[in-house]
């Protein structure tokens, strides 16, 4: 069985599959280290960076993997 894939999909294609593991595997240590980082949120000072960055981390990564995606299916925005 061959994937049939139109001509110029397989960088968009690669990064989705790269920034879409890399998403998961973010996510994955989010719910492993949840407790580790609420406790990072209540220490106060300059602790309450940690999570912060984390979503800005976390947000980069779920955009890139996003786009790539509707960009290997193709789906460009309304100009």
């Amino acid at each position: 069985m061959t994937l049939n894939l139109p001509s110029g999909t397989g960088r968009p294609f690669a990064l989705a599959l790269v920034f879409g593991a890399l998403s998961f595997t973010l996510y994955a240590l989010l719910y492993a280290f949840e407790d580790t980082l609420v406790d990072f949120g209540h220490r106060g000072g300059w602790y309450f960076l940690v999570p912060v960055l984390i979503a800005f981390v976390l947000s980069y990564v779920h955009g890139s993997f996003t786009a790539h995606f509707w960009d290997f299916l193709g789906i460009k925005a309304k100009k």
